[in-house]
């Protein structure tokens, strides 16, 4: 037996017993005749005691240990004489009495603790190492933990968890696909799924009712903090259901876990709020609502009642009032400015008002209007003396707000108003259906090419299919889209009809979804859907910045596994086989 206990439950009761014990030595420490180890394992620390007075060659060599060897220990149980209260076993101590070396360690490349010295790319490159430390220990037992949760409440609601492949055909709507090539079928790919959207579509029409899958996806696209090239979803379908249907029930999943996991109490009903109004009041379609802050537009206002000319010219001026921030100095509102003309975000300027504790008011606009002008302007913003109106102006509306967006969550930050330890959720519903894409200079469907219209604007369809809503929704927290998903078209003509808007011709959607169309000629029932972030719902709840940090192991932000060193060039006799003719070598010069 290499232990009879762990090393986090050793506790006062335990006093005077015989126990093994085996783990990772932490540190040593030499106290006179003395030698104190730590002992750590993945369920806590336990401190071994040496004595140079009961075994001289034990304590000898106790002091050889370097950190991370891992050992095997036997001694007996003792209360310690200096208590450590920040250690769950910080009342006792084992005497050691033998040790065995189970593995030596060469010195670990940094500390492995949770006020490590290991920067990401080391510990990346050390990932095994990374994941002793227990700060990301607990990430993963967090995400553990709640995937048994999701697991046993869908059970609860009768959903049957079903795998689906991860090797099926491409499908080019949407990001990208990584695609894998068929050795037995040369110049043909498969490619890894992306969601199991269709597939799971299938399952409603062979009759499985309710469905769900802790689902691996895969897309080829840029990384960010809250994206990685593999994510996993928790991925759910449901027939004979409606939009309020699928909205109840995840709810309360979120409800069930946010209690469990945080001990936090969500509202009995979620606010809905309309894409529309989301863009208009935040300037995003995943909402920050932890504060406030929600824009005011001032065209009505500023255009046409000053000798301004950017605001006279301009077909959009929209601003935030900042409580408290008629204080911010010149080099702040400076940073401000430098902000929001950074590339990323692309304004031509920032424009300030100061309404001072005083009375007075002050800005880069205040010789242009009138103080009559200026006093509507503090009506329109709700602003108070001690308030800072920072307004943005330009040709394009959703642009403008779009920064308006970035300049918005700028300030939360700066004021700590983005609280992690505070969690506010809604839906988003009412998506628009279809949206333009530039690159491609045609409509494209918002989530994907079988979600249902809106019934009251299917007649819109043929002429005006831009005004078209969707019957889709996202669930959001904390400005982060955790989840989504829509009711599914089940009809085949108008599913037909979608293909056409999105330019498919009737062979190209028989070639890539001819499996789909065949089936809903079978009888397809009613239904809808919705898949969970996995990874950024654990984030959100563990409050990490990134989702990379509760991922075993995760890509960095240039999508390489630096600790496998991949992707990585394949050898000759592998292309060969794949009949891949591709020569890497001399690309790569």
């Amino acid at each position: 037996m290499y232990r009879t206990n762990t090393c986090g439950e050793l506790r006062l009761s335990d006093a005077g017993k015989q126990v093994t014990l085996a783990g990772w030595v932490q540190r040593t420490r030499k106290m006179g005749g003395m030698t104190f180890v730590d002992l750590r394992d993945r369920y806590g620390i336990t401190q071994l005691v040496f004595n140079e007075a009961d075994n001289r060659e034990l304590c000898d060599n106790a002091n050889k240990l370097g950190r991370e060897y891992c050992i095997q220990v036997r001694g007996t149980v003792s209360e310690r004489q200096s208590k450590n209260a920040k250690m769950e076993t910080g009342d006792v101590e084992i005497l050691v009495t033998e040790f065995v070396v189970l593995s030596e360690s060469a010195t670990p490349p940094f500390k492995i603790e949770d006020d490590t010295d290991g920067g990401d790319d080391l510990r990346m490159k050390y990932r095994y190492l990374d994941l002793r430390r227990p700060a990301v220990r607990k990430n993963l037992e967090l995400r553990h933990r709640m995937t048994i949760l999701i697991r046993n409440f869908l059970d609860s609601h009768r959903f049957i968890e079903v795998e689906t492949p991860v090797l099926i055909g491409s499908t080019p709507e949407g990001a990208r696909d990584f695609v894998v090539p068929s050795r037995m079928n040369p110049g043909q790919f498969y490619a890894l799924p992306q969601s199991p959207q269709t597939l799971k579509q299938l399952l409603m029409v062979a009759g499985f009712d309710r469905y769900f899958q802790i689902a691996k996806c895969f897309r080829d696209e840029d990384l960010r903090a809250d994206r990685q090239p593999e994510f996993t979803q928790i991925d759910c379908e449901m027939s004979f259901v409606d939009q309020e249907d699928v909205i109840s029930l995840f709810e309360d999943m979120a409800r069930h876990l946010f209690k469990e996991i945080r001990g936090v109490n969500l509202p009995d009903k979620l606010q809905q709020m309309t894409w529309y109004d989301a863009m208009k009041r935040f300037g995003s379609d995943k909402p920050d609502i932890r504060f406030g802050m929600e824009f005011v537009e001032m065209m009505d206002i500023l255009k046409g009642s000053g000798e301004f000319s950017v605001f006279n010219n301009a077909e959009y001026i929209g601003g935030i009032c900042v409580p408290g921030g008629a204080d911010y100095s010149r080099k702040q509102l400076n940073e401000l400015t430098d902000f929001v003309k950074r590339p990323q975000i692309g304004a031509q300027g920032l424009v300030f008002v100061k309404y001072n504790t005083d009375g007075t008011v002050k800005g880069s606009i205040d010789k242009f209007y009138t103080p009559a002008v200026l006093e509507s302007l503090k009506e329109k913003t709700g602003a108070k003396d001690g308030d800072l109106v920072l307004i943005l102006c330009g040709d394009n509306a959703n642009k403008v707000r779009t920064q308006l967006c970035a300049l918005r969550l700028e300030m939360g930050e700066r004021l700590r108003l983005r609280d992690k330890n505070k969690f506010e959720c809604l839906w988003i519903v009412d998506f628009p259906l279809f949206e333009w894409s530039d690159e491609e200079q045609r409509l494209m469907a918002t989530h994907h090419p079988f979600t249902m219209p809106n019934p009251d604007d299917i007649p819109l369809l043929e002429e005006h299919p831009e005004r078209v809503r969707a019957k889709a929704y996202d669930f959001v927290c904390n400005g982060i889209e955790v989840g989504g998903g829509s009711l599914r078209i089940h009809d085949g003509k108008l599913q037909e009809k979608m293909f056409k808007i999105l330019g498919f011709t009737p062979e190209r959607a028989m070639a890539q979804f001819g499996f789909l169309i065949n089936a809903f000629k079978y009888g397809a029932p009613p239904h809808a859907g919705l898949a969970f972030g996995l990874d950024r719902f654990v984030a959100i709840m563990a409050g990490l910045d990134s989702i990379r940090d509760c991922i075993a192991f995760p890509k960095n932000n240039s999508g390489r596994d630096v600790m496998l060193d991949a992707p990585s060039e394949i050898d000759d006799k592998q292309l060969d086989e794949l009949q891949i003719k591709v020569d890497l070598h001399q690309e790569k010069a």
